[in-house]
């Protein structure tokens, strides 16, 4: 049988096995995921609370997937893998996502031997391991994203709150305002501060949860005003107004450092990538005088190792330099 056939096949059918986890997470059980918000680690993973009339039908996961899940949360990759898919906002439980490291690193493995690299079992290899971390990259490509989002809508939001407070509104009052006139990821972030006191949560814990899911300095700086103040009183409106002015003043500073360090990171990112396309296609283009350097168990895998070290330390150094704290 022709090899590209089977691993078309074989991608086919890996791709339909992460479309069901999806659909599966997708499914679950309103009632369990409420009560999931008291224990220690899964309250804080993401969902939304569906529409009346829109309820998802309940289904129970199968007993392995259970067993996996409840392995995995208990180990300390585990934990931290829930903290890392709420910060993402993805739908998915601890086992779902370790079965996606291992879908992707044999479906880009087997796409590899068969189709990019035909008969070539190190590279397959390599190419499995890299697929790996391709979950990991996308969860931190989309935590990063909505964590940027989140701290531009910050100086915004905190207008909407004082004006909310002025208004005669309590916290919890300002609160449910935001989530539901500010955008998204924000509103769904106070929506869910705002179920949680609902369904018993003390507003630190609350807050807290908020904290965890969104990392940010200048949520930090306000979590700490709203709990001092709801300690020892005082004015709330206008300790959020110079919040506000402070973090708006920090914004655009942050957005003139990274317009200096531009040329710095592009350079970083054109020289670390360059080697490795340049490989991949002369890998492509030709197979015979690439493989030369991979025949050599002497000269060419050493070569090799040294040449993907220093890659990784210039583009580290780079990196470090243009990545200036304010």
């Amino acid at each position: 049988m022709n090899p590209i056939l089977i691993g078309a096949g074989v991608l086919v059918l890996l791709i339909l096995v992460g479309a069901a986890i999806s659909v599966r997470r997708q499914n679950a059980s309103v009632l369990d995921e409420r009560l999931e918000r008291f224990t220690d680690f899964s309250s804080l993973q993401a969902f939304d609370l569906p529409a009346e009339g829109n309820k998802p039908k309940e289904k129970e996961p199968s007993a392995l997937a259970e067993r996996l899940d409840s392995v995995l949360s208990k180990r300390e990759f585990g934990k931290n893998w829930i903290i890392e898919l709420a910060r993402a906002d993805l739908q998915l439980t601890v086992g779902e996502y370790f079965s996606l490291h291992i879908l992707a690193a044999v479906g880009l493995g087997l796409f590899a031997y068969f189709i990019l690299f035909p008969q070539q079992l190190v590279l397959a290899i390599i190419a499995g391991a890299v697929g790996i971390f391709i979950p990991r990259f996308y969860v931190s490509y989309k935590k990063g994203k909505r964590l940027v989002d989140f701290e531009t809508q910050l100086p915004d939001i905190l207008g909407l709150w004082v004006n909310s407070l002025r208004s005669g509104y309590s916290t919890m009052q300002s609160v449910e305002a935001i989530a539901k006139e500010a955008p998204q990821p924000s509103s769904k972030e106070f929506r869910r501060v705002v179920q949680e006191v609902q369904l018993g949560l003390e507003q630190e814990k609350a807050l807290a949860h908020l904290q965890k899911r969104m990392p940010s300095e200048d949520l930090d700086l306000v979590i700490t005003a709203v709990n001092i103040q709801r300690e020892v009183g005082g004015n709330l409106a206008e300790i959020l107004e110079v919040i506000s002015h402070t973090i708006r003043e920090r914004i655009k500073l942050k957005g003139e450092v990274r317009v200096l360090t531009s040329q710095g990171r592009i350079t970083g990112y054109i020289i670390g990538g360059l080697p490795i396309v340049l490989a991949l296609f002369l890998g492509i283009v030709n197979p015979d005088y690439v493989g030369n350097l991979f025949k050599d168990h002497f000269c060419g895998w050493p070569m090799i190792a040294i040449g993907l070290g220093l890659i990784g330390t210039g583009t580290a150094v780079i990196q470090r330099i243009v990545d200036i704290e304010i």
